[in-house]
């Protein structure tokens, strides 16, 4: 029973992407060796036809001229000088008068489809009882006489089929070497492609841990297996962090809520009379109110970062100052600086035109400044910076507070970390995460170091470096022209 698989790998084969690559390189490699056949054809074959008819014209020529200067007893003269001369014997001469009977030369044969005008023909001939073939001229003199002239071309036609065969058996080999090639560079593609797609088979099957295996070449293919293997190390690091997210996220409500429906159980176990029940029920919904205000801002924050990792915010930019900017956030935090017993310092260039996201800025400045005010003690300096550094524009929060060590600097910019000594303030661990996601969004990033290196505590510097010009391409037209005028 006749099988359609092996008609159905055919046509896969026909339509998959090497064998277009290969059949492309096969045709353009016959092209390349049919015009070098073409070439080679013109340059010698096509030369031997065009010696052949320049030396029939010359003789053409020659005759004539020698017919006007002697008439016909000197065309007869300048035959048997010719003929005599003719050492390959290759030259054919025939003279005939009006009547057709011959006159000279060394042939005998009569004027077949002379009869007429002036052309060319290739006629064969029999010379000597060989059957050859000659290329033929017939010259009309003044008198009415005929002159045939001609040039036996057995020996070129014998080296033109030569090289006809020379030339089929080379297309013959070129074909063949087009095709193994083309199959080679088939299968080489393959070998190539293959554990890229088996990668990607394995991570649509749910294993995130595998990778594009590299070679050491580092060619086109390397290339993109660099490029799926970080594009697969960013979706692993995000869906980690989604994971992270949702544990965070149901942590960090839980205990709200927890906390919120205790105290409203206690509050109606307390309540004996309708007065105090009044009471205590109006305490427990101000203390619900409160925690249900932290829940909301959480999810606030997250869906902030959400939008701003996602872009969604680029389409405000704007050309601004950032200067007032940060002296407004100077000013919101100075009295709480106050208030806490610590020193705000500020520096702020008087002038720093930016373009982006005003409020997002804003936000991200206050983090910071909400950050340093919270962890550095009493009797502390808080310090806000910002200049401009060439194309890029400098801001910098410095505390005297414990600082992070090393390995908390590596995480703290993840959603809802924490250090040990932050548990016991109030916050949610998304402040960093959100200036991460602004720096990122304005082309920037962000900077941690110690405040006072050697020092005991650190403190700690966070600089955020925004570049003046980002994307002008892809910013609303007043913007781009805010970006222009800062150059």
């Amino acid at each position: 029973m006749w099988s359609a698989r092996p008609w159905r790998r055919f046509l896969r084969l026909l339509g998959g992407a090497g064998f277009r690559a290969a059949a492309f390189f096969a045709t353009v490699f016959l092209l390349a060796g049919l015009v070098f056949a073409a070439v080679l054809w013109w340059g010698t074959a096509g030369a031997l036809d065009r010696q052949t008819d320049a030396a029939i014209r010359n003789d053409a020529t020659a005759f004539m001229e020698r017919w006007r200067e002697a008439g016909q007893a000197g065309v007869i003269e300048s035959i048997g000088d010719h003929l005599a001369e003719d050492v390959e014997d290759q030259i054919l001469y025939l003279l005939t008068d009006p009547s057709g009977q011959r006159i000279a030369g060394n042939l005998d044969a009569p004027r077949h489809g002379f009869d007429g005008g002036m052309r060319w023909q290739s006629l064969p001939l029999m010379r000597e009882g060989v059957r050859t073939e000659a290329r033929m001229f017939r010259l009309d003199l003044p008198n009415g006489d005929v002159l045939v002239i001609g040039r036996d071309v057995e020996d070129k036609m014998r080296l033109r089929e030569l090289l006809t065969e020379g030339l089929a058996w080379s297309a013959a080999a070129a074909a063949t070497f087009a095709f193994v090639g083309a199959w080679v560079l088939r299968r080489a593609l393959e070998a190539r492609l293959r554990p890229a797609a088996e990668t990607a088979n394995a991570i649509a099957h749910g294993d995130l841990t595998q990778r594009v295996p590299l070679s050491t070449r580092e060619d086109e293919f390397d290339r993109l297996g660099h490029a799926m293997n970080d594009m697969l190390d960013r979706m692993e690091t995000l869906m980690t962090g989604v994971r992270g997210v949702s544990d965070a996220i149901a942590h960090d409500l839980r205990t709200p809520i927890a906390r919120a429906r205790a105290k409203l159980e206690e509050a109606l176990a307390e309540a004996e009379t309708e007065a105090a029940a009044e009471e205590i029920l109006r305490q427990a919904i101000e203390r619900g109110i409160a925690d249900l205000d932290g829940i909301a801002r959480i999810f606030q924050a997250v869906l902030r970062i959400a939008e701003v990792e996602a872009g969604a915010r680029r389409a405000a930019f704007e050309g601004f100052d950032l200067s007032p900017v940060l002296t407004d956030a100077a000013e919101l935090y100075s009295a709480s600086a106050e208030l806490g017993g610590q020193v705000l310092e500020v520096e702020v260039a008087p002038s720093l035109p930016l373009v982006g996201d005003r409020d997002l800025l804003l936000q991200a400045v206050a983090n910071l400044l909400d950050n340093a005010v919270k962890f550095t003690p009493a009797g502390g300096t808080v310090r806000l910076r910002a200049r401009r550094l060439g194309q890029m524009l400098q801001i910098q929060v410095g505390d005297t507070g414990p600082g992070l060590t090393p390995e908390e600097r590596l995480r703290v910019g993840e959603r809802f970390f924490r250090t040990d000594g932050a548990r016991a303030t109030p916050g949610s661990g998304l402040g960093l995460s959100l200036v991460r996601a602004v720096a990122a969004l304005h082309g920037g990033q962000v900077e941690l170091a110690d405040a006072r290196p050697g020092a005991s505590p650190p403190g700690l510097l966070v600089t955020l470096l925004l570049p003046l010009r980002h994307d002008p391409a892809g910013l609303p037209d007043e913007a781009a022209g805010v970006l222009a005028g800062t150059a």
